[in-house]
């Protein structure tokens, strides 16, 4: 018997970025959750669907198999349980709500280091900011250890006491439909133990929250969307556990002149009919100021000439990319009686042959 597509499993296209697949797991994992719906077979089948189509469509080569080639590209055995590899995500996923840590009768302690949260934020640059490379400054608001207990959360001179509930193992173990999980002690929070005399500047949290001023620098030719990362500047771990790091999401602004592929610049210049049939040499902007541009005669709507080394800068390369300017050649719309009478003659020396010119006799003949 054939499953369902996974993607329908979860409710997202087949494009979906593995956070937007990530999320729909976690709302069809906690609707269909057997803790929330003792005794319905189908939820609980809803939820071992739910888990397997994550398991695949989480894993990128899984996906990748999947999407060639459907349940066959994965030889059959799709999904065998919480293996190692995507363990971690669904103790993630769900840790908070069910214990999922102990699915099977695993899980661990939390009562050892933990590393403090990642933090994101996005900040947005002008066109030209990104060119030359620039600074922010950044207001960041995070959890930090606390400075008068050291991140314990205990006042002076105290110590914690063994949590009586799981017997300072941080865990109790749970039986429901066909799982048995094993969850964070609900009286000690998983550290196996109590807290009985807290730091009163943190309520023994170990943790505060502070505002941080901090400078992120910009590199110049930065791609619009790209994410700089601080490392340790983060939230603060838990129990002495490592910092976090900070994600800085760069938008770019769009320019008004320019079109950037890579590191390559795209500018249209209009020409006027005579230029392209005689050639000149034009000034046309840059990011750096004007250039001047050498339009060869006979140059025809749509050609291009390239200035090597006038794009933006390559991040990882080195140098520059190049400005590639695309002709627009346009026809006067008004001509004067010395420029008439002087095209009327060339014109009749052009005769029918098709180019530009034609549409300056058409001009001429439209206008007396």
């Amino acid at each position: 018997m054939s499953k369902r597509d996974y993607y329908d499993v979860l409710g997202v296209n087949r494009a979906a970025p593995r956070e937007e697949i990530k999320a729909a797991y976690r709302r069809l994992a906690v609707k269909y959750h057997p803790d929330r719906n003792p005794g319905d077979s189908e939820a609980e089948e809803r939820f071992k669907e739910a888990a397997e189509a994550y398991a695949v469509l989480s894993d990128p080569n899984k996906r990748g198999q999947y999407d060639r080639f459907g349940e066959a590209g994965l030889g059959g055995q799709p999904f065998s349980g919480f293996d190692a590899s995507i363990f971690g995500d669904f103790a993630d996923i769900l840790g908070n709500f069910f214990g999922f840590e102990g699915f099977f009768g695993g899980g661990r302690r939390r009562s050892g280091p933990e590393r403090g949260s990642d933090l994101r934020t996005t900040i947005a640059v002008s066109f030209t900011e990104m060119a030359s490379g620039t600074e922010r400054q950044l207001s960041v608001a995070r959890e930090e250890s606390c400075e008068k207990c050291g991140g314990s959360g205990l006042a002076p001179g105290s110590k914690p006491e063994t949590c009586r509930g799981c017997g300072g193992r941080g865990q109790v173990r749970v039986s429901q439909g066909f799982f048995t999980m094993v969850r964070p002690c609900p009286q000690c929070g998983g550290s196996g133990q109590i807290i009985s005399n807290p730091c009163a500047s943190c309520d023994g949290a170990g943790r505060v929250e502070r505002k941080r001023q901090l400078r992120v620098g910009v590199p110049a030719g930065i791609e619009d969307g790209t994410r700089l990362r601080l490392v340790g500047e983060g939230e603060a771990g838990m129990r002495g556990g490592p910092a976090g790091d900070l994600y800085v999401v760069v938008r770019v602004e769009p320019h008004d002149l320019f079109v950037r592929e890579g590191p390559d610049l795209h500018l249209e210049q209009e020409i006027s009919a005579f230029v392209a049939a005689l050639g000149a040499e034009l000034e046309v902007p840059t990011m750096g100021g004007t250039e001047k541009l050498k339009v060869a005669p006979g140059a025809q709507p749509g050609d291009t000439v390239v200035l090597r080394g006038k794009g933006l800068p390559r991040l990882r390369r080195g140098g520059n990319g190049d400005l590639v300017v695309h002709l627009k050649v346009t026809v006067p719309r008004k001509l004067s009686a010395k420029q008439r009478e002087l095209l009327r003659a060339l014109v009749a020396e052009e005769g029918d042959r098709p180019g530009v010119f034609r549409k300056v006799r058409d001009l001429i003949e439209g206008s007396g």
